[in-house]
């Protein structure tokens, strides 16, 4: 009997990208294939290539985005260029880095601004309606609801971003810096419902400079460098790795403390990347401490 293997929903193929009137590539000879009801995080340095993969993944390069690709990228096995826009939009979602810039601006109030792609799609009414309470109660924007999307703060804003594309029900999300405009609380309530999502078989994609919450809720990493995936692989593989430390990359500070403790000549018995297993290791290394765990 055959082992179930997980569909491999996304192919890169040696994909380099330019953009127009530009002479550096924004992305070079990049591989790789990403499996469904997975969370991928993409880390990597500034203009290292993140938002342009995101850009790709979703289909905008080559429909808005034209430039120069080069490679195959295939969506459920169909290279990209062969997709019908409309379809690709439902298959895949996408919340922006900048959320004042996914708000339509032709919407009174978040309940409407949240269901436009519901709208877009033909809805029937009754199901739209329901579908935007659930969304706007899962995002504790349902508060908000009757207020203008223009008058909402950076955080609420991207709450609605992030709602509205929810609610259209994608495989697929592909999410650049979630969090940027949340608190502490903020930024927790967002990854418990990515950890939802995840157990729904959907696939999340997402770009995230908190690296200690990539640490605690993603399954693979992907690290990109001048435009090249530098690094893949399992999150703990890749956190730990100490070639990391050579490059202008954020990393968790339970990695950082492991790392540190090892160049001061008190190695913990692995490198950690959340503060739980710094916690764990430490109390194996040093038992008589007594440490503070949650």
């Amino acid at each position: 009997m055959k082992e179930n293997t997980p569909s491999k929903i996304i192919t890169l193929k040696n994909v380099s990208y330019r953009y127009p009137l530009t002479n550096k590539k924004a992305l070079s000879h990049v591989s790789y294939q990403f499996e469904q009801g997975k969370v991928y995080g993409i880390i990597g340095e500034n203009s290292g290539g993140k938002t342009t993969l995101c850009n790709l993944l979703r289909g905008l390069i080559p429909f808005f985005y034209h430039g120069e690709l080069e490679g195959e990228v295939l969506i459920d096995g169909l290279d990209v260029r062969h997709w019908n826009e409309t379809a690709l939009s439902i298959r895949i979602g996408y919340v922006f880095q900048n959320p004042f810039s996914q708000i339509s601006g032709i919407k009174e109030t978040v309940f409407e601004e949240v269901g436009i792609g519901l709208e877009n799609l033909g809805i029937d009414k009754a199901l739209m309606i329901d579908k935007i309470i659930t969304v706007c109660q899962l995002l504790k924007i349902d508060s908000l609801i009757q207020k203008n999307p223009l008058t909402l703060s950076g955080g609420q804003c991207q709450r609605v971003a992030f709602a509205s594309i929810i609610a259209m029900d994608p495989d697929i999300i592909i999410i650049d810096e979630p969090t940027s405009q949340l608190d502490p609380q903020g930024t927790k309530d967002i990854f418990e419902i990515i950890k939802l999502l995840k157990a729904r078989k959907k696939t999340i994609i997402l770009v995230e400079h908190k690296v200690d919450m990539l640490a605690e809720y993603c399954d693979k990493i992907l690290v990109m460098q001048q435009g090249e995936l530098l690094l893949h692989g399992s999150t703990q593989q890749v956190l730990a790795d100490p070639i990391l430390l050579q490059y202008d990359v954020p990393l968790p500070q339970a990695t950082l403390f492991s790392h540190r403790m090892h160049t001061v000549g008190h190695p913990l018995p692995s490198i950690a990347i959340t503060n739980q297993q710094a916690a764990t290791l430490l109390s194996l290394s040093y038992p008589h401490l007594q440490l503070y765990q949650e």
